[in-house]
C-alpha cells in the first residue's frame, strides 16, 4: 500500500464528511426553535447540551449517509490524526467560553458558535477545498454581526446564521464529494 502523504490525503478527501455538518445543522436549528419560546436559563443550557450532542447525533446520521464514522473499515492515516487534533483544539477552547459565559449568558452562543466552527479551517486545508474556510470565516463574521445587531434575540439570530452557513456548507460538501467520485470513477 502507498503510504505517501499525497496518497493518504487523496484517500481522506474521498470521504463524504456529511454526518457532522448535518448533525450540527439539526442541533442549531433546534436551539433556534427552543430559543423562540424558552427562558434565558433554558436557552443557555440548550446551547451547551445541544452542542455536546452533535457528535452523538452524527454517529447516528452516519449510518444513513454511508459514512464509516469510526474508520472500522478503512485504514487510518495521518490526516485522520491531524483532523482529530483540530477537533480537540476546538474543544479545549471551551475553557475560554465557560468563564466568559458566567459574566454574560448571551455570550454562550457567540463563544460556542465561533469556537465549534474553528475545526473547519484545518479540515479545509486537508481536503484542499474552500468550504471549510468559508464556513469558519462566514460563521465567525455572521455570529459577531448578529450578536451586536440583535442583542434581544442573540440566541435565535446566531442559530439562524449557523444553520444558513451549514446549509451552504453541506451543499458544497456534497457537491465536492460527487465531483471527487465522478473524477475517480468511484
Amino acid at each position: 500500500m502507498d503510504t505517501s502523504l499525497d496518497h493518504q490525503r487523496e484517500l481522506f478527501c474521498q470521504r463524504r464528511f456529511l454526518a457532522m455538518p448535518l448533525a450540527g445543522a439539526i442541533v442549531w436549528a433546534l436551539i433556534g426553535i427552543i430559543s423562540l419560546f424558552a427562558n434565558e436559563y433554558v436557552k443557555t443550557y440548550a446551547v451547551w447540551l445541544g452542542c455536546g450532542s452533535i457528535f452523538y447525533l452524527a454517529i447516528f446520521i452516519a449510518k444513513f449517509t454511508g459514512e464509516d464514522f469510526f474508520g472500522k473499515h478503512r485504514e487510518k492515516n495521518v490526516f485522520d490524526n491531524l483532523f482529530m487534533g483540530g477537533v480537540i483544539m476546538c474543544l479545549l477552547m471551551f475553557s475560554v467560553a465557560l468563564p466568559f459565559a458566567t459574566y454574560d449568558h448571551t455570550a454562550v452562543p457567540l463563544g460556542v458558535g465561533i469556537l465549534a466552527g474553528l475545526m473547519w479551517i484545518p479540515f479545509s486545508w486537508i481536503i484542499q477545498h474552500w468550504v471549510g474556510y468559508f464556513h469558519a470565516l462566514s460563521r465567525t463574521v455572521g455570529i459577531v454581526t448578529v450578536w451586536y445587531l440583535f442583542p434581544e434575540h442573540r440566541f435565535e439570530a446566531i442559530s439562524l446564521v449557523i444553520v444558513v452557513i451549514y446549509v451552504i456548507s453541506i451543499y458544497a460538501q456534497e457537491r465536492r464529494f460527487q465531483l471527487v467520485h465522478c473524477e475517480k470513477g468511484v
